[in-house]
């Protein structure tokens, strides 16, 4: 004979609503998004949250003393930087980017390696003689903006670009890298990459 409260938990079961579809979730409100979302940048605790189109609108006033800020979709082409302001920085890779942390108070400089994002304290003064070489790099966003850069060679190149494409990058680089340098797949990445944040820039 079944128990009643067996048959109970039997026709509550039978009755539940059907589970929720796979997938991200807005960090904020719970609803589904998809691949191609958004993010806010948590300003004290240095993260980003996926979330919904309209719950990044909340937080899209750059100017505003939020504690979130939504990251925007501006990218564009700096002009190529002299080759001595790179190696002022003493970064050990071909890449890094740089972005102002407005909790600081200053400029952080990040790089990729084996173990994810990596920050590199920037000599004094090199952020200043950078945005005098390139004065666009000096209009990034606080917090949501990053200047990116990557050595070619003879060749220093800098785009403006939105931070969440940089963690992305740092992220994809982190599961390829192979050896001291990366390896060729990490190679390949960058130059895709890059192609593409090319591609984007207006």
């Amino acid at each position: 004979m079944t128990h009643p409260d067996a048959l109970a938990v039997l026709r509550r079961i039978r009755n539940a609503p059907p589970p929720a579809p796979a997938g991200e979730r807005c960090e904020m409100c719970g609803q589904p998004v998809g691949d191609d979302h958004p993010h806010v940048v948590d300003v004290a605790n240095r993260a980003l949250l996926c979330t919904c189109r309209p719950c990044s609108l909340l937080f899209a006033y750059p100017d505003a003393q939020l504690a979130y800020k939504a990251v925007p979709d501006r990218y564009r082409a700096a002009g190529p930087l002299p080759v001595p302001l790179w190696e002022d920085l003493q970064i050990p890779v071909d890449v890094a980017f740089f972005f102002a942390n407005s909790r600081l108070g200053r400029v952080v400089g990040v790089y990729p390696s084996p173990a994810g994002a990596t920050e590199s304290e920037l000599p004094l003064g090199s952020w200043d003689a950078i945005v005098a070489a390139e004065p666009v790099l000096g209009t990034l966003a606080d917090d949501v903006e990053a200047a990116l850069v990557r050595v070619r060679g003879t060749r220093v190149e800098a785009y403006l670009v939105p931070i969440d494409a940089c963690y992305e990058l740092v992220g994809q680089l982190r599961r390829l890298w192979r050896g001291f340098d990366g390896g060729r797949e990490v190679r390949v990445a960058l130059d895709e990459f890059f192609a593409r944040v090319a591609g984007r820039c207006r």
